[in-house]
């Protein structure tokens, strides 16, 4: 373990491994309101064309709006996921590729998305845009407490309800799911078990009415937890969030992050992204990897909250933040240095949670390293990694038993680089979104055929067939 994390910090520049908090949750509450402003909607551009707010990326695929539905079959995951992302078109539920290609052309027969609100005409450009961001995204940020009940004294005949913890989440769809972290309602969970009876509430902005939430479903290894609000018979549940992907992502863009720091309610704070490809150690005990890291403000309170991109699309979910003090036993707080779950790992847990109450896809028992050091390696190589890198094997996992090599250093220091899978079932892979929707795609205990160039020698390429196993049947390995 200690070799691998020395590598994975190599590999990413940092020269030792720090010790993370966890924002842990606060019980104080401030009764801050703030005015709910709904987005307008307006004509989106055309499909795949270029327009005055999205500048058209991938307007080298103009014209396959009028193609077949294998037109569009033919673009990764990741295009079809950057064109909805660009049009403002929502794809968080979409668990397969088909159902990509098929959510973007809906999109472009209803032509319709969220245009932008009218603002004070004495900010700058970027304030207005940040303004426009907090008003239209902050309704959907939940305050989530746990309440225990306590009698106040021996002769009382009802229990109050008195805080134990508090943290934010957001609204993940219209069925009133609540996306936050798994650290947040665990004292809720363990309580169950014995103790007094705790109970989680989630108040969303200008609502003074704290509604009662169920756990849906939670994964400890990669610190999330999805509840569902259980409103009055007729009550308006806030929109959901927009969804952005990770492989967008780039060091330096502006981040912002809206939470419950200390308990004072829907709070903005900005900054950049600072960092790619971080691992953090997660709850269950195994470190969550690929982690954003920002200096966007990140304190005790904050955590399961949502962090934005400057167009308000979820990035991540804050988790964690880096405090010299609470490692020498001090209150954890911000020195600038946070961490939040990346929005492709966080919209596959929470689609299988909402589903299925666990995660139950299958797994090829493989670590990879991340798109943007892929590159940084590439770069260093002087050619092309055109796949995905193999960071290390589980042991006696699928990935392990057919023989697939992970990436190490030699004793002298030489990156030695493990197997680059290049395709599933004969569909390129070129990031890592395309390997884990491919796979996540088939069904547990099935076969598949991975093509991989061994030590990611472009002279060494072979076709692996390994069988695919659920997250437990490898925990059980």
């Amino acid at each position: 373990m200690f070799q691998r994390a020395r590598l994975l910090a190599t590999v990413l520049g940092a020269s030792s491994r720090p010790a993370f908090a966890l924002a842990r949750p606060v019980v104080t509450r401030s009764a801050v309101g703030l005015r709910r402003a709904q987005p307008r909607v307006g004509p989106s551009p055309p499909l795949y064309e270029a327009s005055a707010d999205f500048p058209g990326r991938y307007g080298y695929v103009r014209g396959l709006a009028s193609q077949s539905h294998g037109g569009l079959g033919g673009l990764s995951v990741s295009e079809l996921k950057a064109l909805l992302s660009e049009r403002g078109v929502d794809f968080r539920d979409c668990l397969e590729k088909a159902d990509l290609v098929a959510r973007l052309q809906k999109s472009s027969e209803e032509g319709m998305q969220r245009g932008a609100r009218d603002q004070p005409s004495n900010l700058t450009e970027g304030e207005l845009r940040t303004v426009a961001t907090f008003q239209r995204v902050a309704p959907s940020v939940a305050y989530i407490q746990t309440v225990v009940q306590r009698l106040d004294s021996p002769l009382a005949l009802r229990a109050m309800e008195v805080p134990a913890g508090a943290g934010s989440g957001f609204v993940w769809d219209e069925e009133g799911h609540v996306v936050t972290n798994y650290h947040v309602v665990q004292s809720a969970l363990q309580a169950q078990r014995g103790g007094p009876v705790r109970r989680l509430k989630v108040t969303m902005q200008g609502s003074t009415e704290a509604l009662d939430a169920e756990v849906v479903g939670t994964e400890p290894e990669k610190d999330l937890a999805v509840l569902k609000m259980v409103p009055p018979p007729g009550t308006a549940l806030p929109p959901p969030i927009a969804v952005g992907a990770s492989d967008e992502l780039s060091v330096g863009q502006s981040v912002l992050a809206i939470g419950n720091p200390f308990g004072l309610d829907h709070t903005l704070t900005t900054g950049v992204v600072s960092a790619l490809g971080r691992e953090v150690d997660g709850v269950g005990g195994r470190p969550i990897k690929g982690c954003i890291q920002t200096d966007a403000a990140i304190n005790p309170g904050n955590s399961g909250g949502p962090l934005l991109d400057s167009r308000g699309r979820l990035i991540g979910v804050n988790t964690a933040i880096f405090s010299p003090q609470a490692a020498g036993g001090g209150a954890a707080g911000n020195v600038g240095i946070g961490f939040a779950i990346p929005v492709d790992t966080v919209r596959r847990v929470v689609n299988q949670l909402v589903r299925y109450g666990k995660v139950v896809r299958p797994t090829l028992g493989v670590n990879v390293v991340q798109d943007q050091i892929v590159k940084q390696i590439s770069a260093q190589l002087g050619r092309p990694l055109d796949g995905v890198l193999v960071m290390e094997v589980v042991p006696d996992g699928p990935a392990s038993l057919s023989g697939l090599q992970g990436t190490r250093r030699r004793p002298s220091g030489e990156l030695v680089l493990g197997d680059l899978i290049t395709a599933v079932e004969g569909t390129p892979v070129r990031q890592v979104e395309d390997l884990l929707s491919s796979i996540e795609e088939k069904a547990p205990n099935q076969t598949v055929a991975l093509r991989v160039l061994r030590g990611s020698d472009p002279s060494r390429e072979e076709v692996v067939h390994t069988r695919l196993v659920t997250r437990d049947q490898l925990k059980a390995a």
